[in-house]
C-alpha cells in the first residue's frame, strides 16, 4: 500500500537551527510504523479486505511462506516486490514448529509447545524489524536517486523518482502467527495473544489440542479438548485484539480432529444435544450394567444407558474410529459460530476433494466459511499426486501395467505421462483448492527450513570438495549478480548506506562515511 502523502511535515514553530527539514521528512518516511500495534491495525485491514475480495472471487486467494528469521522474511518480500511489483495478497507465516526447532534457547526441540512462549512475540517483532529496514533501505536508495537527478538538473527524472517515493509500497504485510494450543489455560492464551499483537500480529492461529500434550499436526498421539475449552481460548484471543484496539484482528481456528483419536477430558454436558454431549457422543464406549462396573471406572449416562468410555493407561479416552471427519466438521462450525474468522483443517494428505467434502458440509451451516490450508512439507507431494493420478486413471479404465503404484516416487517415472499429469495437478493445487474447497490462504509452514538445509548442503559439497572457491563463486555470487539479488551488496543490505545518510544529517561535511570510493561493494555496481 502506498504512503499517499501521509508523512507529516516538520512544524515551522520548532527550533530547527542546523536541522534539515527534508532530512527529517525522509527519516519519518523510512519509519512509517512506530509500534507493533500500528502494524497490527494496518495489516488487519489488509486481511479483511483480502477476505472480502476472496468471497467475491475465489481466484483472489492469498499465500505465504513460513519464515524463521527476520532476514529470511525480508529477502522474501524484497523478492516478491522485485518479481511481481507488489506485495498484494502475499503474507508471512510464523510457524511454531520452526520456533521450536530453530529459535528456542533450549536448542532444537520437537513441535510440542516446549519452547519459551515469549520467543513467539520476539520473532514477530524481529520479522517486522527487518521488513521496516527493507523499507528504509529502498527509500534511501530512492532519495539518493532524487538527489542525483536534482544535482544533474534533470527535472523529469526528479519528478519520476518523487512519484515513486510518494506512491511507495511498504514491505510490511500481514503475519499469520502460530500460538500453538495457547500455552496453558485461557488466561495464559490471552496474555500471550496480547504480546503477539503488540509485536505486530494481526492474525492468530490457535489449535484444539491439549496444551501440555500438544503434538505436530503431522505426528501421531494428538489429543483434543472439548469444544467449550477451545472456544474459551478463541474468545481470549478476540478479547486481546479488542482490548488493544485491533478491531479487525483475525482468529484462525485450527482443528486436528481428523487425525486425533484421543481426548484428555470427558466434556461437561448439562442437557442432551448440547456441545458437551455431542463431543462425548464420539467416545468409544461399551454399555455396562451397574454390576459390571469396576473400581476406578468412569461411567457416563447416554440416553439412559450406562456407558464406559475406553480409557488408556495414559488416562486418555479414545474416540470411535472413523469419526474424525464428523468431529472436524463440528469443530469448524462451532468455532465459526463462536468468534473465529477462518478455519484450518489439518489433513493427512493434500487432496482437493477430501478437503472440499468437509468444507461443503461446513458451508451448509456457515456459507462464507474459508480455510487457511497448510501445504505442508510433511506430505510427500510427488508420491501423493502420482498415486492420485494412478487411482483416477484406474477408475477410468486406463492401462496402468507400466506403473507400480507403491514405487511411483522412483526417478524412473519422472518423464512419464503419469508423472507429468501429477506435476500439473501439484502446480494447480492452490488454484483448484481455492476454487473448489474454500481455501482463502495457502501457506507452507517450514519451507525456508528446508531451503536453508538444501542450499547449505550444496555449498558445503562444492566448497569443501574439488570446486573449492569456485563452488561459492559460480553457484552463489555469480548467480546473485546475474539474478539481481539485492543482498549481493551485503553492506548496503545491512544498513551501511542508511548509516551514511544519518551521519551526513548529523555531522554534515564532517561525516566519516563508509560507502566511499574504496568500498569494495562498488565492484557490484
Amino acid at each position: 500500500m502506498p504512503f499517499e502523502h501521509d508523512i507529516n511535515p516538520v512544524s515551522p514553530s520548532l527550533n530547527l537551527n542546523g536541522i534539515d527539514p527534508e532530512a527529517v521528512t525522509r527519516m519519518r518516511a523510512q519509519n512509517r510504523f512506530h509500534t507493533g500495534l500500528d502494524i497490527a491495525k494496518y495489516c488487519a485491514k489488509i486481511m479483511r479486505a483480502d477476505m472480502a475480495a476472496y468471497d467475491a472471487d475465489p481466484a483472489n486467494y492469498t499465500q505465504s511462506l513460513g519464515c524463521w528469521h527476520g532476514f529470511v522474511a525480508q529477502q522474501k518480500m524484497i523478492s516478491i516486490k522485485k518479481h511481481f511489483g507488489s506485495t498484494n495478497r502475499r503474507y508471512l507465516y510464523l510457524s511454531g514448529w520452526m520456533v521450536a526447532a530453530l529459535r528456542s534457547e533450549f536448542g532444537p526441540l520437537p513441535d510440542q509447545s516446549m519452547h519459551e512462549k515469549t520467543s513467539v512475540p520476539a520473532l514477530i517483532e524481529e520479522l517486522y524489524t527487518f521488513l521496516k529496514q527493507a523499507d528504509a533501505r529502498e527509500l534511501g536508495l530512492l532519495f539518493r536517486d532524487l538527489d542525483a537527478a536534482r544535482d544533474a538538473g534533470d527535472s523529469v527524472k526528479a519528478q519520476e523518482v518523487q512519484s515513486k517515493i510518494d506512491n511507495y509500497e511498504t514491505h510490511v504485510v500481514p503475519i499469520i502467527a502460530d500460538i500453538d494450543a495457547g500455552f496453558g489455560n485461557a488466561e495464559a492464551t490471552y496474555l500471550l495473544a496480547k504480546k503477539m499483537i503488540e509485536a505486530g500480529a494481526c492474525a492468530l492461529q490457535i489449535e484444539n489440542q491439549v496444551s501440555d500434550e500438544k503434538q505436530c499436526g503431522h505426528q501421531d498421539g494428538k489429543v483434543t479438548v472439548p469444544h467449550e475449552d477451545f472456544l474459551a481460548k478463541i474468545r481470549a484471543c478476540r478479547y486481546a485484539f479488542l482490548e488493544l484496539g485491533v478491531e479487525d484482528g483475525v482468529v484462525v481456528a485450527r482443528t486436528d480432529s481428523l487425525g486425533a483419536g484421543l481426548t484428555k477430558q470427558i466434556a461437561y454436558s448439562a442437557e442432551p444435544g448440547d456441545l458437551g454431549d455431542q463431543y462425548n457422543a464420539f467416545l468409544d464406549c461399551e454399555e455396562v450394567t451397574a454390576e459390571e462396573t469396576k473400581n476406578g471406572d468412569v461411567i457416563i449416562n447416554r440416553g439412559g444407558k450406562l456407558m464406559r468410555p475406553k480409557r488408556l493407561r495414559s488416562n486418555l479416552f479414545q474416540f470411535r474410529k472413523g469419526t474424525g471427519e464428523d468431529r472436524c466438521v463440528l469443530d469448524c462450525i462451532t468455532s465459526l459460530q463462536h468468534g473465529a474468522d477462518l478455519l484450518w483443517i489439518e489433513t493427512e494428505k493434500p487432496h482437493v476433494e477430501q478437503i472440499a467434502g468437509m468444507v461443503d458440509r461446513i458451508r451448509a451451516v456457515v456459507p462464507n466459511a474459508k480455510l487457511v490450508y497448510n501445504n505442508s512439507p510433511s506430505f510427500n507431494w510427488t508420491l501423493n499426486f502420482r498415486q492420485q493420478v494412478f487411482d483416477a486413471w484406474k477408475d477410468e479404465g486406463k492401462d496402468l501395467s507400466a506403473y507400480d503404484r507403491d514405487k511411483l516416487m522412483s526417478v524412473d517415472y519422472d518423464e512419464t505421462d503419469l508423472a507429468l499429469e501429477a506435476d500439473k495437478r501439484i502446480q494447480s493445487f492452490q488454484r483448484d483448492g481455492s476454487a473448489r474447497a474454500g481455501i482463502f490462504h495457502h501457506l507452507i509452514t517450514l519451507p525456508t527450513y528446508h531451503t536453508a538445509a538444501l542450499s547449505t548442503d550444496n555449498l558445503a559439497k562444492r566448497y569443501f570438495g574439488d570446486e573449492a572457491m569456485l563452488g561459492y563463486v559460480k553457484n552463489v555470487q555469480r548467480e546473485e549478480i546475474r539474478q539481481g539479488i539485492a543482498c549481493v551488496k551485503h553492506q548496503n543490505m545491512a544498513g551501511s548506506d542508511i548509516g551514511d545518510d544519518h551521519k551526513e544529517y548529523f555531522a554534515g561535511d564532517a561525516a566519516l562515511k563508509a560507502g566511499g570510493k574504496d568500498n569494495t561493494m562498488n565492484q557490484f555496481s
